[in-house]
C-alpha cells in the first residue's frame, strides 16, 4: 500500500511537519443512520478509539475503533447492532479506516482509504477540514458509507436505507516519537 500525500498550500502550517494522534478526551467518533424508511435517524457514538495522522508515513492516516464501545442510548438497539446482523462484534471487535492517499489543500484534507467493519471492507473518500488550535489541530471529517456493502443490511422491509454517515470531530495532538 502506498500513500500519496500532497500539501498544496501553507494555510495549515505544521500539519505536514509532525506525527499527530487523536486525543480521545477532546474528540468524538459518531455515526448516523436513517431508519423507519428514512423518517427517523439513529445517532450513535463510539467511546473507545485511537487514531493517528502522519503525512510522511504510509499509511498517512489510521483510525481504529472498539466496536463494542458503541452507544446509541438504547441498550436493546446497541445489543442488536453488536449482533451478527450488523457489526458482529463477537467476531469483529474493531472497525478500522486506513488511508491509501491524503491530499492537503489549505485547510482541506481529502482522503481515500478503506473502511473495515463486520469482517468486510469498502473504499471510502473522506473530506475533512483542518483548523489550527494553538500547537494542535482540530479536524472535522465526514463521509457517507453504504453499510449494505459491509453486510449490514438487516432490517425489516428495508427499514434502514443507505447510506450511513460517519463523523469524526477530533483534536490532534503531537504524538511521541
Amino acid at each position: 500500500m502506498t500513500t500519496d500525500t500532497i500539501a498544496k498550500s501553507s494555510d495549515t502550517p505544521g500539519i505536514a511537519d509532525g506525527r499527530w494522534r487523536i486525543d480521545p478526551a477532546r474528540s468524538q467518533v459518531e455515526f448516523r443512520a436513517r431508519t423507519l424508511w428514512g423518517r427517523a435517524t439513529v445517532k450513535g457514538r463510539f467511546a473507545h478509539y485511537q487514531g493517528r495522522l502522519d503525512l510522511h508515513a504510509s499509511p498517512a492516516i489510521e483510525l481504529t475503533i472498539d466496536a463494542t464501545s458503541m452507544n446509541t442510548s438504547n441498550g436493546l438497539r446497541d445489543k442488536h447492532l453488536r449482533s451478527a446482523g450488523f457489526f458482529d462484534t463477537d467476531n469483529n471487535p474493531e472497525v478500522s479506516f486506513v488511508s491509501d492517499s491524503a491530499i492537503v489543500d489549505g485547510t482541506q484534507l481529502k482522503v481515500r482509504g478503506r473502511l473495515t467493519a463486520a469482517g468486510d471492507s469498502l473504499p471510502l473518500e473522506v473530506d475533512a477540514t483542518l483548523r489550527p488550535a494553538g500547537d494542535e489541530f482540530e479536524i472535522d471529517a465526514r463521509t457517507l458509507a453504504d453499510h449494505r456493502k459491509l453486510g449490514m443490511s438487516h432490517g425489516m422491509l428495508g427499514m434502514i436505507p443507505t447510506p450511513s454517515e460517519l463523523i469524526v470531530h477530533a483534536r490532534l495532538v503531537r504524538a511521541a516519537n
